[in-house]
């Protein structure tokens, strides 16, 4: 039910509200044409931007029962819009991560290898292309889309990895060209707290962890809506220009997370795997130790592409996985990085191993950057310190710091 669908109205048409023993009760008019008195708080808690709104509209936001909601609700609602068109903002006058210049479009891509003397972006092309061609069903030249089928726009995306700085670029549809699913379109990740007792649990127990990483993941899993699209100059001169129904969920589209969710959840099934009740992204399976015939569950966690399997057989699970997703051949292996931290095995006092995550890697890399900028941008005007006890002076008080605001540029780099 939205808000769409309910009115402040009296028997004459007029908006109506009434104080009760818990508060204000307003009268809702529904599509059906019956009325209901119901509390203005389950309102202003589940609609609050449409409900104040709606008493602004109706000249009703200086009664007693809005007055004091209404301004701080479309104040936040103003706070909110604007955080957002900043972020776009500097999303587009963002041109460098990790001090490696970033391109926008394809030829600006090929413009920057060229002034480098390199194909580093162009072969980021050349792999995405050619790992997402199978989403495609690509119509012969001058035929049209089939009818039903809503059009929508695509391009590349380019970005830069923390774990060696190599180029990335990924095609994503324009999801905001098509309408809702009216099914539930949101995708969950394991949680970071199963990650921590899922490694505590395999240091205990003696258990293998191995990692892998979906090629492609949503590109996996079959689409559910209905859309087309115009091939851009990314996929050559050869088929530039020529119509293709998109066959596979790929990423940007609205139900790309929940249809590779429902993909991977049938694969899990398909091995015998159950969600955890604690965290959905935790599959579990009962399983025997062949040598020590002892009972144990072995784990898979998913964050969206990234596996992490814990088990006494670990590799054979993967190669399990792989049959349904097909995994990258150099990700396989040893766990290095997950969720961003690094992941290593550290033996204790007592001589047992145990699992560790440490953001050792993203603060030495977040260090270097800041030592390049104020080299090369502010011109050694400053420096770091060689050993600081902590981020900020102990004398820095923020509420009363009175330096000039960051532009966009320098509020993206910080």
């Amino acid at each position: 039910m939205t808000m769409t669908d309910q009115k402040f109205v009296d028997s004459k048409g007029k908006q109506q509200y009434k104080r009760s023993t818990k508060g204000w009760d307003v009268c809702v008019q529904w599509k059906n044409g019956s009325t209901t008195w119901e509390k203005l708080s389950d309102f202003k808690e589940c609609y609050p931007v449409q409900t104040a709104e709606y008493a602004v509209s109706r000249n009703i936001d200086h009664e007693p029962a809005f007055n004091y909601w209404v301004p701080h609700t479309l104040k936040k609602r103003d706070s909110i819009i604007s955080l957002v068109k900043q972020r776009q903002t500097r999303y587009l006058k963002k041109t460098h991560k990790f001090g490696i210049e970033v391109p926008k479009t394809v030829a600006e891509a090929k413009e920057i290898d060229k002034r480098n003397g390199d194909t580093k972006w162009t072969d980021a092309i050349s792999k995405e292309m050619t790992d997402v061609r199978v989403a495609f069903d690509i119509l012969e030249k001058d035929k049209r889309a089939p009818i039903g089928h809503k059009q929508i726009k695509c391009h590349l995306i380019f970005d830069v990895k923390m774990e060696d700085f190599r180029r990335k670029a990924r095609l994503v549809a324009g999801g905001h060209m098509t309408d809702t699913p009216k099914c539930m379109t949101y995708s969950s990740v394991v949680g970071r707290e199963t990650v921590r007792i899922a490694l505590t649990i395999a240091a205990l127990n003696d258990l293998q962890v191995k990692a892998g990483d979906v090629m492609n993941a949503c590109v996996q899993a079959p689409v559910t809506e209905k859309i087309w699209t115009t091939l851009g100059d990314e996929w050559g001169p050869e088929i530039s220009g020529r119509k293709a129904i998109i066959v596979r969920a790929i990423y940007g589209l609205k139900s790309s997370g929940a249809a590779f969710c429902a993909h991977l959840a049938d694969c899990m099934g398909h091995l015998s795997y159950s969600p955890c009740k604690a965290d959905n992204d935790l599959w579990m399976k009962p399983k025997i130790d062949p040598e020590t015939k002892h009972h144990y569950y072995a784990y898979i966690l998913c964050y969206v592409d990234d596996v992490l399997i814990v088990d006494h057989d670990v590799m054979s699970v993967l190669n399990n996985i792989n049959k349904y997703f097909k995994l990258k051949p150099e990700s396989i292996g040893d766990p290095d990085m997950y969720l961003g931290a690094k992941l290593r095995q550290h033996q204790a006092e007592n001589r047992l191993w145990r699992w560790t995550l440490s953001p050792a890697k993203y603060v030495q890399e977040a260090v270097r950057n800041c030592k390049k900028h104020l080299k090369e941008r502010l011109n050694g005007k400053y420096s770091m310190p060689k050993k600081a006890a902590n981020p900020f002076p102990m004398k820095y008080e923020a509420e009363i710091d009175v330096s000039d605001e960051c532009d966009e540029d320098k509020a993206n780099y910080f």
